[in-house]
């Protein structure tokens, strides 16, 4: 009897690990190749098959089955990651100019511009998966190049991602154990499409782009959500190339394809700069017309050799470049212009369009900054203008199309009141905007709370525009101190403005209610310079909090500090000055800062261990810093706030006056332009070392 049931196990075994073949090659021409064999009933009888043999034969369950793409459990959370190697940002050129002049200084390095490989940027997120026997092990995001967020649940998922790799790509792998190979996930235009119409039609905002679209899904606690997003990747890249016997990126990409991946089939050798030039162009023209968003080309050495001898910067491999395509630019009709009230009243023209795609989403709404500017551009409500996106991230107008003007096209002017209160607005001498003076206008007061808990003021996780306004819309909150007063059950039930399927109201939840109590409570212990930039006092930005705070480390030494006293701090200034003495004098904002007080919100900055001041050996010296600090695990705000202690000034951007620059990983434009103006950058070690002696090493 046991010999007959082996033997029935051995051929169940067998039919399953047959089955799992022939499925997962069905899958990748499907997926992958766009050419499939067999009729969509026949894919699902051979799935059906697959899944009750291996619901008969537990102990024969492998994670990597494809009937495992559905998504397993809820994950609590998405766990660090460290790379095999950094993943390398890519340095841009913004034009063909920016690109010949790379093209040179590869000549430079290398003697002569070797042959070429041109790829498509493609405008998705970073992933790193890793294969040890040709199994999928692991993947991650990008994170900060150097250690990212285990999505491995949600990554089996995506149908194009091969869970056991094809013989025919092992066989170039030269290196025993485990490799990483890279690339991006990405989400094509008809999937976001879609996704976001669902949103709509559920009264939920949509994402901004099919970028944001494929990150926000590869990070879903929940694998089921992800496989319901349509994902899709290319694979382009490999840790460590000495892994396999390619020598150079197009064998790579050759590789990829035959190991089973999705590789992005418009790739070209080029010799000549004039053919990288036309590949660019066709790139340009093509871009409308490809399922999938992309930003531009990579252009990359292809010999693994001649990469290596090239190396990299502190940011990016000198062996390769990102040719940026140009902004976007849309025509369509603008419908009105409307006034929105900033938190510390100023208004703001904002565009309303008629909807038009515009590098990748829907623009309807796009900001005109002022009055002056409107004028500037010769706005007219009726006109045709063209749009496109900063950036391509951020929608502005650039001007009418004239010619297009029609008889009855409108000009605007700034409303005498406020659209929000109907309070009288004003422009003082010297600004271009426009400002509410009531200091109880609801508009202020949505965006002074939602500044309040955003991640540079007090960061309560989680309490962003959506919350705000509907504990606005409820009376439940009206000024910062009031979100002090929220308990679980009461935010629990705040109405979200929306019904569920049967009609009943959507409520906030238990969940979410917790997580915002919590987040709220541990926002008391924020540094006193953070709450001051938090509570919306007007020109008071981060730095100048700071300097308020270390000139007046308690609130009631500020609030006694006259004009005179405050103007002395170095930084402020009688502009500042006045509006920081105005808005401490206003009874209304006394009553709050002292429900604040009460609340047991820190209204003083901690002395240091010693009650003493450290030596000020860094004063006169100006820092910045960018990137990771990953050895020591510090923010840049944590590592700039014991400069500061000090003595050091620490500043945001880059100028001749900036003494150093801190590059941790992952460095971005401030490195390049310090390396351009000849200002010593220090890496983190030697940041180390000044925090720790409070010198700057030789």
């Amino acid at each position: 009897m046991n010999e007959t049931l082996s033997l029935f196990d051995d051929d169940a075994r067998e039919r399953i690990e047959a089955l799992r073949k022939e499925i997962d090659h069905h899958i990748y021409l499907y997926y992958v190749k766009d050419a499939p064999e067999i009729s969509d009933g026949a894919f699902d009888s051979l799935m059906h098959e697959l899944r009750e043999l291996e619901a008969e034969h537990p102990e024969f369950f492998d994670p990597n089955s494809p009937t495992q793409r559905v998504g397993g459990a809820v994950g609590e959370q998405f766990a660090p990651v460290r790379h095999e190697r950094r993943m390398y940002s890519l340095d841009d050129a913004m034009n063909i100019e920016e690109l010949d002049a790379w093209m040179d200084r590869v000549i430079d390095a290398l003697g002569e511009l070797p042959e070429l490989v041109c790829e498509l940027k493609i405008d998705g997120s970073g992933i790193a998966l890793t294969y040890e026997d040709g199994a999928l092990v692991r993947a991650a995001t990008r994170g900060d190049g150097t250690t990212g967020e285990d999505v491995t649940a949600n990554i089996r998922t995506i149908k194009d991602v091969p869970l056991r790799l094809h013989e025919a790509g092992l066989a170039d792998v030269v290196r025993d154990g485990s490799f990483e190979v890279r690339g991006e996930v990405y989400m094509p235009k008809s999937s976001f499409e879609t996704l976001n119409a669902a949103a709509e039609a559920n009264g939920k905002q949509g994402f901004a782009n099919p970028r944001n679209a494929a990150a926000g899904s590869l990070r879903q606690k929940d694998p089921k959500i992800t496989a319901n997003r349509d994902l899709a990747t290319f694979l382009y890249a490999i840790a460590d190339e000495q892994a396999i016997t390619a020598d150079g990126q197009a064998e790579l990409l050759e590789w990829l394809g035959a190991c089973g991946f999705h590789v992005n089939p418009d790739v070209t050798r080029c010799k000549t700069r004039e053919e990288v030039h036309e590949f660019c162009q066709r790139a340009v023209e093509r871009r409308d017309d490809l399922p999938y968003e992309i930003d531009g080309v990579v252009v990359k050495v292809n010999s693994f050799t001649r990469q290596a001898a090239m190396g990299y910067t502190a940011r990016a491999p000198r062996w390769a470049m990102a040719f940026k395509f140009p902004p976007e630019e849309k025509a369509t009709k603008l419908i009105g212009i409307t006034v929105q009230v900033g938190r510390t009243g100023a208004l703001t023209p904002v565009a309303e369009l008629e909807p038009v795609s515009v590098a990748g989403s829907t623009v309807a709404r796009a900001t005109l900054h002022n009055e002056d500017e409107v004028r500037r551009k010769d706005v007219r409500i009726g006109d045709t203008v063209i749009v496109r996106k900063a950036g391509d991230v951020i929608p502005e107008v650039l001007g009418p199309v004239e010619s297009l003007r029609p008889a009855d096209a409108r000009e605007w002017r700034m409303p005498p009141e406020c659209p929000s209160c109907g309070s009288p607005v004003i422009r003082e001498e010297g600004e271009v905007a426009y400002r509410c003076i009531s200091i109880d206008c609801p508009a202020q007061a949505q965006e002074r709370l939602v500044h309040w808990a955003s991640r540079g003021a007090m960061d309560i996780d989680g309490m962003g525009d959506e919350i705000v306004g509907r504990l606005v819309e409820s009376g439940r909150v009206t000024d910062v101190a009031d979100y002090y007063s929220l308990d679980e059950i009461e935010l629990s039930l705040l109405d979200m403005g929306r019904v569920n399927k049967e009609g009943n109201p959507i409520r906030l939840g238990e969940t979410v209610a917790k997580k915002l109590v919590a987040q709220i409570e541990e926002s008391k212990a924020r540094p006193f310079a953070r709450v001051l930039f938090g509570i919306g006092m007007r020109h008071v930005g981060k730095t100048v909090a700071e300097a308020i705070a270390a000139a007046f480390p308690t609130i009631d030494l500020l609030m006694e500090a006259d004009e005179e006293a405050l103007a002395a701090v170095e930084g402020i200034g009688p502009k500042i000055a006045h509006s920081i003495y105005v808005f401490l004098r206003t009874p209304q904002n006394k009553q709050v800062i002292e429900r604040l007080r009460k609340a047991g919100v820190n209204m003083a900055d901690e002395p240091t261990d010693k009650g003493e001041q450290l030596p000020q050996t860094l004063a006169g010296l100006t820092f910045v810093l960018t990137g990771a600090l990953v050895q020591s695990g510090m923010t840049r705000d944590e590592a700039g706030a014991q400069l500061k202690a000090r003595g050091a000034k620490v500043s945001g951007s880059v100028s001749k006056k900036t003494s150093y620059v801190v590059a941790g990983e992952a460095a971005g434009s401030k490195y390049d332009k310090a390396i351009s103006l000849g200002v010593p950058v220090l890496d983190e070690n030697q940041l180390l070392a000044i925090l720790e002696t409070g010198e700057i090493p030789e």
